[in-house]
């Protein structure tokens, strides 16, 4: 098994470093009688079936009076349906070997499960996951009880340096964006999450029409196909088109907040607006921030910040592209008396980048560790279903995972130099440091 395992990956390496062009992954798209897309990679290697949907019902169709509510809905829409109880749902999917599980992010909501393949084991979790699905019953008392966990969880949270960092920092970024709304709610707005709130929520944004299906695994076309109208059936039939997501506008103005804690470590994030989903200049600002702050070691804030002066345990920055512009975070903890080295030593490496972009051979470094690490990324079916989600939802090209590791080498430096120069001006950042010391002893001076 081991060896047919390894010549898979070593077939599938090859043939994505080749010239040939042929799909390795020979994605199929169509659409249900209701509107949902369904996207369906057919393997037979193991006998198991990856299946989820996912809507437009994430963190970023709240609003700020009912922030909470999507991550609430999808919640309890596992722990009780028609006819099955919170614990029949455990037991049943427990009797088959398969798991179901909420799939939650800012744009997107929805339930995914992975059950074998076999006819009588598939059925009874498709069963149960589309009465899950299509009769949830929002029951009072679980609501109940799930509200109160989940306070409990946001008190203790919220004297956390690193929540209160991450909530300053995205209100700083989005303003009234929904992008910004707290996804789990604050304590006051889940307190008066009630099951009406629930319930009107997944009735306007539980809807097929819009949805995707990503189906990975063991089964043939049809019976994917039957799999998906099968699930989408029964889901609501909204009286009015869900609001679309507000677009983001790239805010121009610098912030800087210094927020005192007893934490021993400062905890900082510096950032901007990013990019979207689809952007053209994807992939030269992936390679690009390969080597700037994600690329571990190898990168270049990295080892400004810890390898040559010691600054923090680990500094690294990222693009979060989501449907609207998702950010750009630098982020890194350290003590409080190096926090403004830290700050001072990541600014003059950014600006560095943006001004000159990287070097030949950094960029040929990073060209190597990506291309030689992309099989990985599709090493089992369970990888390859959560592409197949993101492709979908985000309308990507079906070749995305065919194409990758040509978009990566064809990146340039005068591409990367380019698109930084474009998304990130380093003299219009959001910065939060949590753990301040200058905002401590200011503190302390008032007092």
């Amino acid at each position: 098994m081991r060896s047919n395992y390894l010549f898979l990956l070593s077939f599938w390496f090859l043939a994505l470093t080749s010239t040939m062009a042929h799909a390795i992954l020979p994605i199929q798209h169509w659409q249900t009688s209701n509107g949902a897309r369904v996207y369906f990679v057919e393997n037979r290697d193991i006998p198991m079936l990856d299946l989820s949907i996912d809507f437009a019902a994430g963190a970023g169709f709240d609003r700020a009076q009912k922030q909470g509510v999507a991550s609430m809905t999808n919640r309890i829409l596992q722990r009780g349906s028609e006819g099955l109880t919170e614990d029949e749902i455990a037991s049943k999917t427990a009797d088959v070997g398969a798991g179901i599980s909420g799939r939650f992010d800012s744009d997107r909501a929805g339930l995914g499960m992975r059950t074998l393949s076999s006819r009588a084991e598939r059925e009874q979790a498709l069963e149960v996951f589309t009465r899950m699905l299509q009769k949830p019953l929002f029951p009072a008392d679980v609501l109940a009880r799930e509200k109160t966990r989940l306070i409990g969880s946001l008190k203790e949270s919220d004297i956390q340096p690193g929540t209160i960092a991450g909530l300053t920092f995205n209100r700083l970024m989005y303003g009234a964006h929904p992008y910004g709304l707290r996804a789990s709610g604050d304590i006051e707005s889940v307190g008066n999450i009630s099951r009406d709130d629930l319930e009107a929520f997944y009735r306007q944004n539980y809807v097929a029409k819009g949805a995707v299906i990503a189906i990975m695994g063991d089964v043939s076309r049809d019976e994917a196909n039957a799999i998906a109208e099968r699930i989408t059936a029964g889901l609501p039939q909204p009286q009015n088109s869900a609001a679309a997501l507000p677009v983001v506008e790239a805010k121009a103005e610098k912030a800087t907040r210094l927020i005192p804690h007893h934490a021993s470590q400062s905890h900082i994030l510096i950032g901007s607006i990013g990019i979207a989903r689809g952007d053209p200049d994807y992939f030269p600002l992936f390679v690009g921030n390969y080597i700037l702050g994600g690329g571990g070691f190898a990168s270049r804030i990295n080892d400004e910040v810890r390898q040559k002066r010691g600054l923090a345990y680990s500094a690294s920055s990222y693009f979060s592209p989501l449907a609207q512009k998702g950010s750009f975070v630098i982020s890194m903890q350290t003590r409080k008396d190096q926090a403004q080295e830290a700050i001072d030593v990541t600014l003059k490496t950014l600006r560095d980048f943006v001004a000159n972009g990287p070097t030949a051979k950094e960029l040929q470094d990073a060209k190597s560790n990506l291309v030689g690490g992309f099989p990985l990324r599709i090493d089992n079916n369970r990888k390859i279903h959560d592409y197949l989600g993101v492709i979908g939802y985000y309308n990507l090209p079906l070749t995305y995972l065919d194409e990758f590791i040509g978009h990566v080498e064809r990146v340039t430096l005068a591409d990367i130099k380019r698109a930084f120069a474009a998304r990130i001006d380093p003299d219009k950042l959001i910065t939060v440091v949590v753990g301040s010391e200058a905002a401590e002893k200011a503190a302390a001076v008032a007092r």
